[in-house]
């Protein structure tokens, strides 16, 4: 767009301007949810493609041949979510065993509620377990084309699990000649800033899922240490599960605390252990927000809460929960984009975080020049 047509849009009144805005956004959301089978694998690929890319570049620096290196690189890549499945399916065999004795402690559970209600309350009505099992059975019949559905639905998620590694490596592959058709499709005289804003958008993604990774990693360690304190049993699974939803900004924490604080509710015989775990998890969450995240991701990409819960919301229309997931990155690369577009900066500082007032270059401040900052500062504080 040159600085002429740039011009002639911004004299347009607001009620011209408005419509115009409106229709694109209906229109891109539109998109984005009939699309949904074919956008969600390709960006699911490309931020893991963008992530593993500098493994590939270093083993082709080392003499290995561009489709080898593709190839390696995503074999590694699947070794770690292989394990992590592995993990989750031999801690889930071990809950499995202790179904019959949760339901049987739900029921005491609920015939104490039930005769603590009759002495205190006039009128209340007891609540069994058989009507919470029936209305539950109603319901999945009541719901059984939506559950057919969900089959089918299953059966996609089984063909994309089988696409994505696929994906990974035609980017990994053709990564170099997808960046020469992105800065053929601009005119010669922006292509140096298209390459630099490229290169920003690679290391968001890059550090946040880096520095993602390292975070759960630290709330893994420290919600086995709280879980295994009160004797929880399945602590690590609790644990490693609650960790891993902390990529769901809110929602995500809440949902990982409750579980462990239900099920030690429904297991210990004293109302002090999910208690005590309940306050464990608050303060390690606190941790979280004020430390870990701002210190190793950035603030979680430099995005406020506002946009945050507003991302979460649409990613959750438009996508379900794979949109709750990745519209956090995706909002973040827009971040950048705007911030160097000219004439879409204040969009840019919308989506930035209010506090810390990063720019892009602050952004994509590699991750570990960010540690290594952060550990300048603390040693100069001592």
């Amino acid at each position: 767009m040159n600085p002429r047509q740039r011009l002639y849009i911004q004299k347009q009144p607001l009620y011209m301007k408005l419509p115009m805005v409106l229709l694109t956004i209906v229109l891109t959301v539109a998109i984005m949810i009939y699309a949904k089978g074919i956008l969600v694998p390709l960006t699911i690929s490309g931020l893991l493609a963008i992530l593993i890319s500098p493994l590939s570049s270093w083993l082709e620096s080392k003499g290995v041949p561009r489709i080898i290196a593709a190839f390696l690189s995503l074999i590694a890549l699947l070794g770690v979510l292989f394990g992590l499945i592995y993990f989750f399916y031999n801690q889930l065999i071990g809950f499995a065993d202790e179904i019959y004795l949760l339901e049987r402690r739900m029921s005491e559970f609920l015939q104490t509620f039930n005769e603590f209600t009759e002495q205190h309350i006039e009128g209340a009505v007891p609540i069994s377990f058989d009507d919470i099992q029936n209305a539950a059975f109603n319901y999945l019949y009541a719901n059984m084309a939506s559950l057919t559905q969900g089959v089918i639905a299953t059966a996609t998620t089984i063909t994309i699990i089988f696409i994505i590694p696929i994906y990974i490596f035609l980017f990994l592959y053709f990564r170099r000649f997808l960046v020469d058709f992105i800065l053929r499709a601009f005119p010669e005289k922006d292509r140096e800033k298209v390459n630099h804003v490229i290169r920003k958008v690679k290391l968001v993604v890059q550090n946040y899922i880096v520095g993602m990774f390292i975070v759960i990693i630290i709330l893994a360690i420290l919600n086995s240490i709280a879980l295994y304190s009160f004797g929880l049993r399945h602590a690590l699974l609790f644990a490693v599960f609650a960790a891993l939803l902390n990529v769901i900004p809110f929602l995500g924490p809440f949902i990982g605390a409750t579980l462990p604080i239900i099920y030690a509710l429904l297991t210990k015989d004293s109302i002090w252990y999910p208690f005590g775990i309940f306050l464990s998890f608050y303060v390690i969450q606190l941790a979280e927000s004020n430390i870990f995240t701002p210190k190793i991701v950035g603030g979680k990409v430099s995005m406020n809460p506002l946009m945050t819960i507003v991302a979460l919301l649409f990613g959750n229309f438009i996508w379900g929960l794979a949109g709750m997931i990745l519209f956090i990155p995706g909002m973040a690369m827009l971040k950048v984009i705007f911030d160097e577009v000219e004439g879409l900066e204040p969009y840019g500082f919308l989506l930035g975080d209010t506090k810390r007032k990063k720019t892009a270059d602050s952004i994509a401040e590699p991750l570990g020049e960010r540690i290594k900052s952060w550990s300048k500062k603390k040693k100069k504080k001592n």
